[in-house]
């Protein structure tokens, strides 16, 4: 099962329902007077009116419903009972679209019970399949969707705190120990200057002071390079740091955006975590730029020998890639360190590379 399927399975079941009942419906008034163009009309306008509204804004989607209902309403009165079945879809559907509680749900049954013919067995028990399906998606799915993005979210901003006061205690450390050797260089100044004083009076002690204070540089010179390796951030660091900070900027601007890393990222090499910056960057300001999208994922997995970072979002896609700037560029950065690029446009858009490490 596809990612894209996987995420909108609820309308796979529910458009499978909807078509049952329509067919069911049609078999039904066939066995009993025959199908007339009129209810043949009804039924198409129904399943057309569905299909605009899984793919209508949301702001739309109620008044679409409505006319679904109203169709609805006018078949079962001008058709009988034959399409009851879709009276029990629509009353569904408005209450998913409300987001009500469970027990609206079985308030479903008062329709079976109502109606009181032979068919109340096979009724209750779709009624049942119904509210199994509805209530499974509402109250599971979406309840398991959501606590899943909150420990995203509350995991990679207790990652990104980590990293930050890891970065601080570096950064400070650094600046003590380039205070302290600054006091050290200081000293030795005045031992020159001194030595400038007894170069003509006691060269002897002059000489000694100058010996004094080059074997003092020379160790103060070892001791800063030994501090810049050892305390200056590590690429890693710096680049998730960033690519967090880009993250919170989308979030900022109503966009979600959620950093995932799975595997030992201490194993990228600088150059790979150059090229990941860079085209996450580009991928992501692209997608803030054109794609319309709501959501932005960058997901970075390290495996034995590759390392596989994804750019996408739910966004409008396109119909054909154009290698522009940015896009050239991407694909040049990713030749550069030998790796591969792909693009995908068709739901939404999606970069992923695959680099060596």
């Amino acid at each position: 099962m596809g990612d894209n399927l996987k995420e909108n399975y609820f309308i796979v079941v529910r458009s499978i329902l909807m078509l049952a009942f329509c067919f069911y419906g049609l078999m039904d008034k066939a066995n009993d007077t025959g199908v007339s163009v009129r209810v043949l009309l009804l039924v198409s306008f129904i399943i057309a009116l569905f299909a605009i509204r899984e793919l209508a804004r949301r702001e739309w989607e109620l008044f679409i419903l409505f006319g679904e209902a109203v169709l609805v309403g006018v078949l079962v009165a001008l058709e009988g009972p034959s399409f009851v079945l879709l009276v029990y879809f629509i009353a569904f559907e408005f209450l998913a679209r409300f987001g009500v509680s469970f027990r609206w749900y079985l308030l479903a049954y008062v329709l079976v019970f109502l109606r009181g013919d032979a068919e109340i067995l096979t009724h209750f028990i779709i009624i049942t399949m119904m509210i199994v399906c509805y209530t499974q998606h509402q109250f599971v799915f979406l309840s398991m969707k959501k606590q899943i993005m909150e420990d995203t979210i509350s995991g990679q901003q207790l990652k990104r705190d980590i990293e930050n006061k890891e970065y601080k205690v570096q950064a400070d450390l650094a600046q003590a120990l380039h205070d302290k050797l600054g006091h050290s260089i200081n000293g030795s100044i005045y031992q020159l200057e001194a030595s400038k004083v007894l170069i003509g009076k006691d060269p002897e002690k002059a000489g000694e002071i100058l010996q004094k204070v080059i074997d003092n540089l020379r160790t103060g010179m070892d001791e800063i390079r030994a501090i810049l390796r050892k305390e200056r951030p590590e690429k890693k660091k710096m680049a998730l740091l960033q690519l967090h900070e880009l993250m919170a900027d989308c979030n900022d601007k109503g966009v979600e955006a959620a950093l995932v890393t799975e595997g030992d990222l201490s194993v990228i090499p600088n150059n790979i975590w150059e090229v990941i910056l860079d085209n996450s960057f580009e991928a992501v300001t692209n997608s803030m730029k054109y794609s319309k999208c709501k959501h932005i994922d960058v997901n970075i997995v390290v495996m034995n020998k590759m390392v596989r970072c994804s750019v996408s979002d739910d966004g409008v896609g396109c119909s054909n890639i154009v290698d522009g700037m940015g896009i050239s560029g991407m694909r040049s950065r990713v030749r550069s360190v030998g790796g591969n690029i792909d693009f995908e446009a068709e739901a939404g858009f999606k970069v992923s590379m695959l680099l060596p490490i």
